[in-house]
């Protein structure tokens, strides 16, 4: 892109686009949104498939899910666990 960053995966503003991040992104909060509460990452990784008896298997799942609390599309709680913000 002519020596200019590209976010994959957007900051969000006041009126979120749903479709703004990447499909495996929306995958992600769709299933943070469909929980009755806050979200561990070993449950998001159920969820997707993933081998979560591997604890190296979801440190991948670990950093996109904290690359999007940091943009605040989910929030991050004190213990570790995710919850979705609303639209």
């Amino acid at each position: 892109m002519a020596g200019r960053a590209v976010l994959l995966i957007p900051h969000r503003s006041e009126n979120p686009d749903e479709a703004a991040p990447p499909a495996g992104c929306r995958k992600i909060l769709a299933i943070a949104r469909a929980a009755d509460g806050p979200v561990q990452v070993r449950a998001v990784g159920e969820e997707l498939g993933l081998q979560v008896k591997v604890r190296g298997k979801l440190e991948r799942l670990r950093a996109k899910m904290t690359k999007l609390a940091d943009r605040c599309w989910p929030r991050k709680r004190g213990d570790g666990r995710f919850t979705a913000r609303s639209w």
